[in-house]
C-alpha cells in the first residue's frame, strides 16, 4: 500500500470517527430533554399530596400507639363504668366507627400507594436516561479518541514517507 492510500484511508477512518462522536453527543441532547421532561411530568396534586400525608399520619407509630391508647381506654371505660354504659359489651359503635376509619382510610391510603409507585416508576426511569447519558458519553469519548490515533497514524505515515 502507498503511503498516500494508507494516509486517505486514516482520514476517512478519523472522519467517520468524528461523525460517530457528533451522533453520540446529539443522542446525549435528546437524552437530557427527556430528563428534563420527565422531571416536570412528576410534580404532586394537592389531593395527592394530601393522600401522602394521611398515610404518614396513619402509617406511623405514634398514630397505633395514640388509637391503641383510645381503643383500651374506650373499652376500659365501657367494660367497667359504674354509671351509664354508652357503648356495652358488643361494642357496636365502636366497631361502627372503626369501619367508618377504615373506609375513608384504605382508598387514601391506596392513593397514596399508587403515587408513591408513580414517584418510584419515575425515578427508575431518570435513572436509566442518566445511564443512557454516561453511556453515550463513553462511547463518544471512544470515537474522539479514535479519531486521534487514526490522525496520530496519519502523521506518522506522512513522516515515515517525507524524505529526510
Amino acid at each position: 500500500m502507498e503511503p498516500t492510500d494508507a494516509t486517505s484511508q486514516h482520514l476517512r477512518a478519523a472522519e467517520q470517527h468524528l461523525e460517530a462522536a457528533r451522533a453520540a453527543a446529539a443522542r446525549r441532547r435528546d437524552l437530557r430533554q427527556q430528563q428534563v421532561t420527565a422531571a416536570e411530568a412528576g410534580r404532586a396534586t394537592r389531593g395527592q399530596r394530601a393522600a401522602d400525608a394521611v398515610a404518614a399520619t396513619m402509617g406511623s407509630w405514634r398514630f397505633l400507639i395514640a388509637q391503641s391508647v383510645i381503643l383500651g381506654g374506650w373499652v376500659l371505660l365501657n367494660a367497667v363504668a359504674w354509671g351509664k354504659h354508652w357503648d356495652p359489651y358488643p361494642f357496636i359503635l365502636l366497631n361502627l366507627m372503626l369501619s367508618f376509619q377504615a373506609a375513608y382510610a384504605a382508598p387514601v391510603l391506596l392513593m397514596s400507594a399508587n403515587r408513591q409507585a408513580a414517584v418510584d416508576r419515575a425515578q427508575a426511569h431518570n435513572d436509566y436516561l442518566v445511564n443512557q447519558r454516561a453511556e453515550a458519553e463513553v462511547e463518544e469519548l471512544a470515537n474522539l479518541l479514535h479519531a486521534q490515533l487514526a490522525q496520530g497514524k496519519e502523521i506518522l505515515n506522512r513522516l515515515a514517507a517525507a524524505p529526510n
